[in-house]
């Protein structure tokens, strides 16, 4: 007998992620996800199931990091109003560390929410965000790769054996691309402006199995060329 799926989002996101503050005239302020859960107040949005973001574990963690990248990161916990430049575009302030484990914790969460059937799919609005990081370095405001932690949590605890992330972001997901390339299973499609920040994403990065996918778009690009890509190539 097939299960009803149920028709509601779950919306994951935790009050800890407004505590990452990179600093004044960041791009990546807590404003941006206040803008968010404000325009998720809405009427038309009563219906979301609104759940609050875990700790994600070093465990968790560590299926895409090193274990003394992530502790390192952790260990970060400066004081007051102290920021951490971790390079020039990434940095840490006194609860930088908690909002980071929410954020790779709700991408966690999206993922058991549809899996434990309660929900259709999920929304995960936290910070920071996590496309650029790589396995063992932080990169373009980034510290963990929330949604690369989330595709190999569903083949740990979940036993799925094959994963794709999709990515519209105007940047190219390098710290993905990275995670992904070298494993056929998984699968990483991107959308992204060229040149652009980070300088990656070529359509010639193809990974061991054709497993990667870029479309590049030039700047001005419209909507137009923006379906031909998804509808055409990925």
């Amino acid at each position: 007998m097939l299960r009803e799926v149920p028709i509601a989002t779950a919306l994951i996101t935790h009050p800890a992620c407004l505590g990452h503050d990179p600093g004044d005239y960041h791009p990546e302020c807590p404003d941006r996800l206040r803008a968010v859960l404000r325009a998720l107040e809405q009427e038309s949005f009563a219906n979301l199931l609104r759940e609050a973001a875990p700790r994600a574990t070093v465990e968790q963690l560590a299926l895409v990091h090193p274990a003394d990248y992530v502790e390192a990161i952790l260990a970060i916990l400066p004081e007051g109003e102290e920021r951490v430049a971790l390079d020039a575009d990434t940095a840490m302030s006194a609860g930088s560390a908690e909002a980071a484990l929410r954020a790779a914790g709700g991408a966690i969460a999206g993922v058991d929410a549809v899996m434990e059937g309660w929900a259709r799919n999920a929304f995960v609005a936290v910070r920071p965000p996590g496309h650029h990081a790589e396995p063992a370095r932080p990169c373009g405001f980034c510290l963990f790769n929330n949604a690369a932690v989330a595709a190999l949590h569903a083949r740990a605890r979940w036993g799925l054996t094959r994963v794709a992330v999709v990515d519209f972001d105007v940047h190219h997901g390098n710290g993905t691309q990275a995670m992904f390339g070298p494993d056929p299973n998984l699968f990483y499609g991107s959308s992204h402006q060229f040149p652009c920040y980070p300088g990656t994403g070529h359509p010639s990065e193809r990974g061991v199995a054709d497993n990667i996918v870029n479309i590049t778009l030039a700047p001005g690009s419209d909507g137009v060329a923006f379906r031909r890509g998804w509808e055409g190539t990925i």
